[in-house]
């Protein structure tokens, strides 16, 4: 049996009557699998690229698309792929492609920032991307929402999103800005560092934020006090000459320092992002706990130089306040005082100071206790307490010849405290009554009896020159200048002379035997001159105990 060809087209049509479709080709396997294939590989490549984020900054400076990483922990989990500007021009977009294995890392609260050669407070940072180049740094956070779009910061986190610690709010003038990265301190040891510093042009005022590592955190207490240091703290006032020197760092840079004042309980734990009061020094700290006091006005009649803001209020050496202001509303007009030349001074009167507690204090009953002792004669005044740096301060005392006549009186709303001129007014009025009496004083009949005394010292004085000119005159004369020589004849005579009577000389020896022999003779004639000085007569008459004399006749003599 032979088989008939049909051509093509009578096949198609017979295919088509029946329904039947014609059996695949083997040749297209081959292209299918490469098609399958490839689209793994398209899939595959696409899982492996992992997700792109959209990073914004204020400078590409030292940002490459194509050549920056960014790494964490010193490892490479993504590159920078284009860097264009924003629409509005004002910033710059950066997109980066990162690794699979970082995308649990990209979620709110991680940071970024570009590490780079820095030279700052705490020395040289970054010195390895002198030639490999700048790179982006990631912080992971602890957040568990994911996030694709993050401002990267200029400088890096002063602490990681998770560390331990307590972070604070810290409200201050202009005056005592801080900057970021400046230290924190404790009795000046470093616990932290400013992490953020704002200013708040409707309130005009500092915003800090400030974190305290652990466990340093736990000294943070409601009674807590921050003021800024400069490092170097030197102070001339009525207390005398004060120096305070912190860390080295804090000399170099400045910082914020804490504490809670001594006259204050330690106080219970703060809650984190609690708001603080940043105060310009320590003693502004310490003030501050002082927060209910009462205000007078001291009317001085004196000079207020050498009087500053913060001097000390006391009586008998225990401080019980301080000066406010000095002046204080000078134009309002002055109760009862002539011309308005007194110049108003606010000082607050603090009963705190004295230990007692600010929850049982009852301000109205001191007020009336300090009523009672302006009626017994409490007077203030101005003192120097310093005489190196002329520091003047506010001294209340008791002056019994005042009592009783003590006259309440208001200036702009406060009580006046009543004073007495201080030591330099009295002084000056002491100084200003002598020169009064002095002005008194009859002076011609003095400057009459000076005059003579000044013509007869004039006459005294021509007397000494007549004086000294003979003087002068005998000491010119020839024989008067002739005399030391006539003098040192006169010594060489009288030294021979002296040597005439030297022991080993004939003279010498006779003279010797002469007042030894007369020695002799002077004791042999000491018994008669003892028998004269007791019996004067003994010369003329016989011994007065001897008996008389027998008269004899005469012996005849025989002849030879």
């Amino acid at each position: 049996m032979t088989d008939t060809p049909r051509d093509d087209a009578q096949e198609d049509r017979h295919r088509a009557r029946t329904g039947r479709q014609a059996p695949l080709s083997p040749i297209w396997i081959v292209p299918i699998v490469a098609l399958l294939i490839g689209a793994w590989l398209v899939y595959d490549s696409y899982l492996s690229r992992g997700p792109t984020i959209t990073l914004t900054m204020e400078s590409a400076d030292g940002i490459e698309a194509g050549s920056t990483l960014i790494k964490t922990r010193n490892v490479e989990i993504g590159r920078v792929e284009s860097v264009n500007l924003a629409e509005d021009l004002s910033r710059v977009v950066i997109r980066a492609r990162m690794r699979p294995e970082a995308t649990p890392l990209l979620v709110e609260d991680s940071t970024f920032w570009v590490v780079k050669p820095r030279i700052g407070r705490e020395g040289i940072s970054g010195l390895n991307t002198v030639l490999s180049g700048a790179y982006l740094q990631l912080e992971p956070g602890q957040s568990d929402a994911e996030a694709r779009r993050f401002a990267v910061q200029e400088q890096p986190p002063v602490a990681p999103p998770g560390a331990e610690g307590l972070r604070v709010n810290l409200l201050s003038r202009v005056g005592n800005a801080l900057a970021v990265g400046d230290p924190v301190t404790y009795q000046g040891f470093t616990v932290g560092r400013v992490e953020e510093a704002t200013f708040d042009v409707e309130t005009r005022r500092m915003h800090h934020r400030v974190f305290i590592e652990s466990p340093y955190h736990r000294l943070v207490t409601g009674n807590t006090r921050f003021w800024t240091t400069s490092g170097l703290d030197l102070r001339l006032d009525s207390e005398g000459v004060r120096v305070r020197l912190e860390s080295l760092e804090a000399v170099l840079a400045g910082g914020v320092t804490f504490g809670v004042p001594e006259d204050l309980p330690r106080g219970t734990a703060v809650e984190p992002d609690a708001t603080f009061t940043l105060y310009p020094d320590e003693d502004s700290a310490r003030q501050g706990t002082f927060d209910r006091y009462l205000e007078y006005v001291l009317l001085v009649e004196d000079t207020v130089r050498g009087l500053s803001r913060g001097a000390p209020v006391e009586f008998r050496g225990v401080r019980l306040g301080t000066v406010a202001s000095v002046p204080w509303n000078f134009a309002t007009p002055r109760p009862g005082r002539d011309g308005g030349l007194a110049i108003p001074v606010l000082v607050r009167l603090e009963p705190q100071r004295l230990g007692i507690d600010s929850e049982t204090m009852d301000l109205e009953a001191w007020r009336a206790r300090f009523e009672g002792l302006f009626e017994r004669g409490l007077r203030a005044t101005l003192k120097n307490g310093n005489l190196l740096t002329g520091a003047l301060f506010v001294d209340l005392t008791l002056e019994a010849e005042r009592a009783g006549d003590y006259r309440p009186e208001t200036f702009a709303d406060r009580p006046v405290l009543p004073s007495t001129s201080g030591g330099l007014a009295q002084i000056q009025a002491q100084v200003t009554a002598l020169l009064d009496k002095l002005n008194a004083l009859d002076v011609a009949p003095l400057l009459d009896g000076l005059e003579r005394n000044l013509a007869s010292s004039e006459a005294m004085l021509a007397e000494v020159r007549e004086l000294a000119e003979g003087v002068r005159t005998l000491v010119d004369d020839p024989d008067t200048r002739a005399l030391p020589g006539e003098l040192n004849a006169t010594l060489a005579e009288l030294r021979e002379t002296l040597e005439g009577v030297a022991p080993d000389a004939p003279a010498y020896r006779e003279l010797t035997g002469t007042l030894t022999r007369l020695e002799r003779l002077l004791r042999d004639l000491q018994p008669a001159a003892r028998r004269l000085g007791d019996a004067p007569g003994a010369l003329l008459f016989d011994d007065p105990d001897a008996a008389d004399p027998v008269p004899r006749a005469p012996t005849e003599r025989t002849a030879p």
